[in-house]
C-alpha cells in the first residue's frame, strides 16, 4: 500500500524483484538501511527473504505511518525500525551508534539530485559501511548520479524502463 499523492513513488515490482535476485544470496541475516523509504517495499521484502534487521528511513509522516501499516498488515513485529527523520539527521544518528549495515537502499525523490551525492558521500566517510556492504541507489535513466564517492565506487548498473540502479562498494 502506499500514501495517495505524488509524494511517494514506490520502486516497481519488477526492478525490485530483479535487485532482489542480484542480492539474493546475500539477504539471509543480513541488516538493510532503506533511506527515503516511501512504502517501505524494499526493507519490507528484505525482511521477508530473510534479513535480520531493517531500518527504514523516511521524512513524511503520512508515508512513515504506511510503513508501519505495511509492517503490521504483513504481520511483521520486530526486526525493523522505522526512523520519521530527514536522512541525512537520521544517517547521522546511525552513524552516531556505530550500526554497520550490509545493504544500503536509497531512492531519493528524483526532483532531489542533491540528494544523491549528499547521502553518497556520507556513505562513504562514515561507520554505516562494512568493507563488504553494497550501497544501491534507484534513479532516472536520464540521471547518473556518479561514479565515485570517497571509497565508494560504482561496480554495477542495471536499467529497467526509465529507472537504474547503481551498485556501489568500497575500493
Amino acid at each position: 500500500m502506499a500514501p495517495a499523492g505524488t509524494e511517494t513513488r514506490p520502486t516497481s515490482d519488477r526492478l525490485r524483484e530483479t535487485l532482489f535476485n542480484v542480492v539474493a544470496n546475500a539477504v539471509p541475516g543480513s541488516v538493510w538501511l532503506d533511506l527515503f523509504a516511501g512504502t517501505g517495499a524494499i526493507g519490507i521484502e528484505a525482511l521477508s527473504r530473510g534479513a535480520s534487521m531493517a531500518y527504514f528511513v523516511e521524512s513524511s509522516k503520512r508515508a512513515a505511518r504506511t510503513i508501519r501499516e505495511n509492517l503490521e498488515t504483513l504481520g511483521i513485529d520486530e526486526g525493523y525500525e522505522v526512523f520519521e527523520r530527514e536522512s541525512a539527521t537520521a544517517l547521522r544518528l546511525l552513524d552516531a551508534e556505530a550500526i554497520a549495515f550490509d545493504f544500503c537502499f536509497l531512492d531519493p525523490p528524483y526532483r532531489k539530485m542533491g540528494d544523491y551525492e549528499q547521502t553518497l558521500d556520507f556513505l562513504s566517510r562514515s561507520r554505516l559501511l562494512k568493507p563488504s556492504s553494497l550501497v544501491i541507489a534507484e534513479h532516472d535513466k536520464h540521471f547518473d548520479p556518479g561514479e565515485v564517492f570517497g571509497q565508494l565506487r560504482r561496480r554495477r548498473t542495471l536499467r529497467q524502463g526509465d529507472a537504474v540502479l547503481s551498485f556501489y562498494s568500497k575500493d
